[in-house]
């Protein structure tokens, strides 16, 4: 398949993200703003900024792990699942074909200053003409769209320009009318006004070298446009009493006016005919693709993404968007459209900050963006946090609206979509049992899949799951040392079978058969694990696999292998919070087998190995296999203990007593060691230094519950200097 060019450069993704904000938060908003809050009108459009920044973080990363078209729908469907997706899908469309209308009324508004016409009728009409241009395929040249964003950034800038020298300083009292609820309900209410900055993300596709401009385009241009917004709106508030600007949605032609009389009026009236009539035109050819894509998913009915036959365009779903939009203007005030299109905006947001947080707390494999978001978790909270804020100033009529859409999303995924999608978001693969019962659980067993790949015949990769392996080594791609970790396996278990399978996670609407081709990394990996096994005499079977869910598919290769350990690759984190389970702890808590998690820190040869013992009921199995370990490498074996400085001499020699008893338990070669210290990790972790392994076993129920919910992170496996090896006994596993 031809992949689309990328083209873009930074300075053409800046002018985009622009063009998308600029239109009627600017040419319409301003005056009903101001009438919520006064002059501090400007304070409400800096903080929508602020606010928006968040969106634009979290999408930029987005995009870059998801560089395709679709842009938001695609994120949240991915992450979510497709009942979310069916939401976000109507809530994405309904904003745009709102945000269209109301930049419609505006044209009707500013053309009456040119034209003695019926607003409401010229809207109407001009709307019919939009639709007609849609359907025939009358696209619009790029430098025409770039002539239109300069041409009003110039105006913009000239009005502002011209107009701050003018402000009057008694019109900026009282500076805020309403109190700090009207400033909030005017931030809430002019949202929408950047809605249009993360636009650019649909196109990451053709963006060069989009790790680093896709957000530093979006960042540019919300501070170049929050700039724009907040002084020509303190301008409006300075030069125009508060009384005539609250009933204006022609601010800028009143301004024009006010400062050049009527020739600068007429100039800005054409500019904003000429912007809002660039906006309405794409909004409705970006909104009518949203109802035309989740047809093509199977989300809405099949006749939804029928192409015209002659002009190739989808003219079902743009007579459908323009239909909706005619109702808007026929039947809602500018006022109602505007704090509609906010609403649906900011739930759109709020989703795009929950999706990073699903996807980075749930590691999935395929989620590689190159681009992260700074300050995580704490910008995507704070963008959610602001945004639920938002909602609740938007007033009853955004909850409204946001029901409506969440009631209409469902009730249609369940009658229409669930019978025909088989796929799942990352949250239903990963998310906690509440998460579950958003979804139709008959869909689960899509999930855990497996399908091998024919690949080439080479060596043991035979394309087929050893039923009889002792050990499973799952790679994921991550691994520091492939071999070292077979070979840790191999270890464990000696004379035993090794099952070594490379797993391929994909997200879960990628069709599985479309991957099943030769793999040079999977190949090379082959030789290179065969080659290790040969010269260790291992019985190794290697094989890989393309799965959607990669906690499920290892814990169906465990099963299917009757395996007694399973091995993988660790970077020591335990904590994987909110309401995303940890992969690893689901694992260890339901797997049935024992699971060892070796963090490689890059030692190549273990002659020394320290062990640091939990108390527990696997004293036995887990010093039994620090003999197995400590055989198959050779190596000497130290079992150390740490007792407080203050503890008696009785309780000392007690100690070194059943440490040298346990030692003499077993068949190989064991030093006891007796460290002080008041901070056991931290005497164990500066021991390390002197060795080249060091195996721990399990914390206890309290502690494995803080590890899973709240510890974060491993600290033996993060701090100790040698590798770490952590040995769990699954409660099902025979003795």
């Amino acid at each position: 398949m031809k992949k689309l060019e990328r083209r873009l450069n930074l300075t053409s993704v800046i002018a985009i993200s622009i063009g998308g904000m600029l239109g009627s938060g600017i040419f319409v908003l301003p005056g009903l703003a101001a009438a919520k809050t006064g002059p501090s009108i400007w304070i409400a459009y800096l903080l929508a900024g602020i606010c928006v920044l968040p969106a634009v973080l979290s999408k930029s990363e987005l995009a870059t792990a998801m560089p395709t078209s679709g842009g938001t729908y695609v994120y949240i469907e991915r992450t979510f699942g497709p009942i979310f997706g069916t939401i976000a899908g109507f809530g994405l469309w309904l904003s745009l074909l709102l945000k269209s209308a109301f930049a419609l009324v505006g044209f009707g508004a500013y053309l009456f200053v040119l034209a003695q016409l019926p607003l409401k009728a010229t809207s109407l009409g001009f709307l019919f003409l939009i639709m007609i241009l849609n359907v025939v395929g009358v696209k619009k040249v790029g430098q025409v769209q770039i002539a239109v964003v300069s041409l009003s950034l110039v105006s913009l800038l000239l009005v502002m320009v011209f107009g701050l020298p003018s402000v009057e300083s008694a019109n900026l009292e009282p500076f805020v009318t309403e109190g700090g609820w009207g400033l909030l309900s005017a931030t809430a209410f002019v949202f929408i006004s950047y809605a249009g900055v993360t636009k650019i993300a649909a196109v990451a596709e053709e963006i060069k070298n989009p790790g680093r401009n896709l957000p530093l385009a979006m960042i540019l241009a919300l501070i170049l446009i929050t700039i724009i917004y907040s002084l020509i709106t303190f301008t409006l508030v300075g030069n125009i009493q508060l009384s005539d600007l609250s009933v204006d949605i022609r601010p800028i032609y009143s301004l024009a006016l006010h400062l050049g009389g009527e020739v600068a009026g007429y100039a800005a009236a054409v500019v904003g005919v000429v912007t809002l009539t660039s906006m309405a035109n794409s909004g409705v050819l970006a909104g009518s693709r949203f109802p035309f894509a989740m047809s093509r998913d199977k989300l809405l009915p099949s006749f939804l993404s029928s192409v015209h036959p002659k002009y190739t365009t989808p003219v079902v779903t743009i007579v459908l968007t323009c239909s909706l939009m005619a109702l808007a203007i026929i039947f809602l005030d500018v006022e109602r459209i505007a704090k509609l299109a906010s609403a649906f905006m900011v739930m759109m947001f709020i989703a795009v900050n929950s999706s990073v947080i699903v996807l980075r707390e749930t590691s999935v494999q395929w989620y590689a963006p190159s681009y992260r978001s700074p300050w995580y978790p704490f910008v995507q909270i704070f963008g959610i946090v602001s945004g639920l804020v938002l909602l609740f100033f938007l007033g009853y009529l955004a909850l409204i609206g946001m029901i409506v859409i969440v009631v209409g999303g469902v009730t249609v995924y369940y009658f229409y979509g669930s019978s025909r999608v088989q796929r799942s978001g990352v949250l239903k693969v990963y998310g906690h049992r509440p998460a579950f019962l958003l979804y139709n659980r008959r869909h689960r067993e899509n999930t855990g899949k497996v399908t091998t790949p024919p690949l080439t015949q080479n060596g043991n990769l035979d394309g087929g799951i050893s039923s009889e392996a002792h050990v499973v080594v799952p790679l994921l791609g991550n691994e520091r040392s492939s071999e070292i970790l077979v070979e840790m396996g191999a270890a464990i278990a000696p004379q035993q079978k090794v099952q070594v399978v490379h797993l391929k996670e994909v997200p879960d609407q990628t069709i599985l058969d479309a991957l099943l081709v030769d793999d040079v990394t999977v190949t090379s990996l082959n030789r290179r694990v065969a080659a290790m096994a040969s010269e260790n005499e291992i019985n190794v079977d290697f094989d890989a696999a393309v799965t959607h869910d990669l906690v499920e598919t290892i814990f169906t290769i465990s099963n299917q292998t009757h395996c007694r350990w399973v091995v993988m690759s660790w970077d020591g984190r335990a904590n994987f919070g909110l309401l995303i389970r940890n992969p690893i702890g689901w694992l260890v808590t339901k797997i049935n087998s024992n699971f060892a998690l070796f963090k490689d820190k890059g030692v190549r040869y273990i002659r020394k190995i320290l062990v640091a013992k939990r108390p527990g009921r696997e004293d036995h199995e887990f010093m039994a296999m620090c003999g197995n370990i400590a055989r198959f490498y050779k190596s000497s074996v130290t079992l150390v203990r740490v007792v407080d400085p203050q503890e008696s001499k009785e309780v000392r020699e007690a100690i070194a007593a059943q440490s040298a008893s346990m030692a003499s338990a077993y068949d190989f070669p064991m030093e006891c060691q007796l460290l002080e210290g008041r901070d056991p990790v931290k005497t164990i972790v500066r021991e390390t230094a002197g060795y080249d392994l060091l195996i721990t076993g399990t914390p206890q129920s309290g502690d494995w519950r803080n590890i899973l919910l709240g510890a974060g992170r491993d600290k033996f496996a993060d701090q100790a200097a040698c590798s770490v090896l952590r040995l769990t006994f699954g409660p099902h596993t025979p003795n």
